[in-house]
């Protein structure tokens, strides 16, 4: 194999690794963030995606230091931006360390999930 049949190949094998690590919906935001400490309970979760997602297949679970789950609404679409997923909260959230985990299934059918903490507090 030649040296050019050698580069293209190379060039062809990055594009499509590149192509597969961009095409998953990433978290690229949230509020509160990721381990930020806030004085007061947030009214709604709010996660930023780098890709739309498909609201109906994704969700979010809150759980509190002791590990049980919080009660939250329904994940939304932001009216203005099908990267940004909304979760409202029942209620107010009492101080502690709470734990976001999340799952979502981007537009163009790649599922991605993860999660991150925050705390509420002095």
């Amino acid at each position: 194999m030649n040296a050019f049949a050698r580069a293209a190949l190379a060039a062809a094998a990055l594009l499509a690794s590149t192509y597969g690590a961009v095409a998953h919906a990433h978290l690229k935001a949230q509020m509160p963030a990721a381990d930020a400490r806030v004085s007061a309970s947030p009214a709604a979760l709010s996660l930023a995606f780098s890709e739309g997602l498909e609201i109906g297949l994704c969700g979010v679970t809150l759980k509190g230091a002791d590990g049980k789950v919080v009660a939250t609404g329904a994940a939304a679409l932001a009216t203005d931006d099908d990267k940004r997923m909304t979760v409202p909260l029942d209620g107010a959230l009492a101080a502690g360390t709470y734990t976001v985990e999340w799952h979502v299934l981007s537009k163009d059918g790649h599922p991605t999930r993860g999660a991150y903490q925050f705390t509420i507090g002095p």
